[in-house]
């Protein structure tokens, strides 16, 4: 009776370990969807695509990633990217905190009005406490973050008329993004702030049926937004919008650890990548892009400081709301290392170098 038993329980074994191969081998997909929200000719796109590559290459194959530009997995519903992402409808991604601020409030601390003080403020708070928090935030909602990008500075665009103070704003629509935060800062200087995706938008400016926009100058010269009437740009740096490279936690736990390393260390390379390209054109010694624009007809309008307090001032007790339902512990972090790059910010600083 013995041996029958023991052929038995050795039978049972090897039919465990057959079924259990082709499991292993099904581990990976035969391809990864990557969101992104702007086309793949932005800097945020050429990111994104670097790191798809990088991935591809350094695994030889195993993962291979499909860029999916213009929201499209979410039909171009930018605010539903994290949800899907969470859910597993998209395997990763490069979002920005913007879209992704209704899942995570935090976020909205890159959005409270005229806080950061210019790029290096804004590396402050990435690359420190608050940035280190955030990545905690992230991944309590069963998402892997991995390095942090950048869309830039975004800056105020329209079809009717130079703003230098909060009153050229009045009476004017503005599309804005899918925020309350955004709500509340367009409201107090006196427009009519409107939600849309960036499609309906672009239909809405060629229509005339709203006057302007905000975003980065890397967005308005890809999308060509003068085409579409938008020919007086300010730029007043009222808020920033940090992008962020993630992976689907499922997804990340289903890779072996080496390869995990290779995507993670390949979002760093890639972020690193991006944020040169971002800030290439704004931050370089000639100013190519400017004389571009001006070439264009485009008419650009850089406020003084005195002109930058006034639009200040009328957003402060904007600022201090959202400061509350950010939260002030996070926030206070933020202004503790704004406060602090002040100290470093009459040094000389290169522009671009400090990012390598």
């Amino acid at each position: 009776m013995r041996n029958p038993g023991w052929r038995g329980l050795i039978g049972v074994a090897l039919a465990l370990a057959a079924t259990a191969l082709p499991v292993a081998a099904q581990t990976y997909k035969a391809e990864y969807t990557l969101s992104i929200v702007p086309d793949a000719g932005t800097p945020w796109g050429k990111g994104t695509q670097l790191w798809a590559d990088m991935v591809r290459e350094r695994t030889h194959g195993r993962i291979n990633i499909k860029l999916h530009p213009g929201a499209a997995l979410v039909g171009g519903d930018q605010t539903r990217e994290f949800s899907a992402l969470r859910q597993g409808v998209i395997d990763m991604a490069v979002g920005s905190t913007i879209n992704w601020s209704s899942a995570i409030p935090e976020f909205n601390v890159f959005s409270l009005p005229f806080l950061l003080k210019g790029y290096r403020s804004l590396d402050a708070l990435t690359h420190g406490d608050v940035g280190r928090e955030l990545f905690r935030r992230v991944e309590e909602q069963g998402v892997v973050p991995l390095a942090w990008g950048e869309n830039g500075f975004r800056q105020l665009t329209n079809s009717r008329r130079p703003i230098r103070s909060p009153d050229d704003m009045r009476g004017l629509r503005f599309r804005v993004v899918g925020s309350l935060l955004f709500n509340d800062i367009f409201t107090a200087l006196g427009a009519y702030p409107t939600q849309m995706t960036w499609n309906d938008a672009i239909r809405a400016l060629r229509s005339r049926k709203i006057d302007g926009q905000e975003n980065p100058m890397t967005i308005y010269n890809n999308v060509r937004l003068d085409t579409v009437g938008q020919r007086y740009v300010t730029v007043w740096d009222y808020v920033a919008d940090p992008i962020v490279f993630v992976v689907n936690r499922q997804v990340w736990d289903s890779w072996s650890a080496q390869d995990r390393d290779i995507v993670r260390d390949a979002a760093v390379e890639a972020a690193r990548f991006e944020v040169t390209l971002a800030r290439e054109d704004l931050l370089s010694s000639g100013r190519a892009m400017w004389e571009d624009l001006d070439s264009r007809g485009v008419k650009v309008v850089r406020l003084t400081p005195d002109q930058r307090q006034r639009f200040i001032d009328a957003t402060r007790p904007v600022y201090q709301k959202w400061k509350v339902l950010v939260g002030r512990d996070l926030v206070e972090k933020a202004e503790a290392a704004v406060k602090g790059d002040d100290v470093v910010s009459n040094k000389t600083r290169p522009a671009v170098s400090a990012l390598k």
